[in-house]
Order: structure tokens, then sequence, then C-alpha cells
């Protein structure tokens, strides 16, 4: 298995969701996964609010792509194929500094 491709990780988290039977197990219901993520990206922000180390910040951020790779794997999408056309989306956006912040939109008149 190739550890520095999209195709090696995805079959990683296969493994992982046969290993456990997510399928027959209800590991691969939507609602019980969008709140997985939640407590996922809820970890990831007291890394960063509570000035936690980078090493404890990259697992949750890994943590949270293993769920969304899994997401895909229960939802039966292409990830890979969807995230290149959404940067493709995203390159041709503009960008506007807003409280002294970058934003990346589409900016629709509301």
């Amino acid at each position: 298995m190739n550890n520095d491709s999209y195709e090696g990780m995805l079959a990683a988290v296969q493994a992982f969701h046969d290993k456990h039977q997510f399928k027959e197990n209800g590991g691969e219901e939507m609602t019980y996964r969008l709140a997985l993520m939640a407590e996922e990206l809820g970890e990831i922000s007291a890394c960063v609010t509570k000035g936690k180390p980078l090493e404890e910040l990259a697992e949750e951020c890994a943590d949270l792509l293993i769920l969304i790779m899994g997401t895909a794997i229960a939802k039966d999408f292409d990830l890979n194929n969807e995230f290149w056309k959404k940067m493709d989306k995203l390159m041709k956006r503009k960008s506007k500094i807003i409280d002294g912040r970058i934003r990346v939109s589409e900016f629709r008149n509301c």
C-alpha cells in the first residue's frame, strides 16, 4: 500500500471500516458520522484555543480527515474527484480582505 497516495489512504480507511464492520454496525450512518465530525472539530478548536502542542492538532486533523474519507466510503462517492472539481472552482474565485482577514468566496449580493 502506498502511504503517499490518496488511494493508499482510502484503502487504509476502508480496511478500518471492514475490520470493525462499520456498515453492519451503524458506523456508516450519516447522523452518527456528523456527530463524530463535530466532536473532532471541537477537539481541533480546543487544540487551537488552549495552545496545545502542534502534534495534538495534527492528530485531531488526521482524525477528521479519516472521518471525511470514511463518509466518502459510506456514501460511495469519489472524494478525490470532488476535491479536484472544488479546487478548480475555488481557484476561479476572487478574494477580499474582510475585517483584516482574507476571504475567498463567490460574494453573492444579498
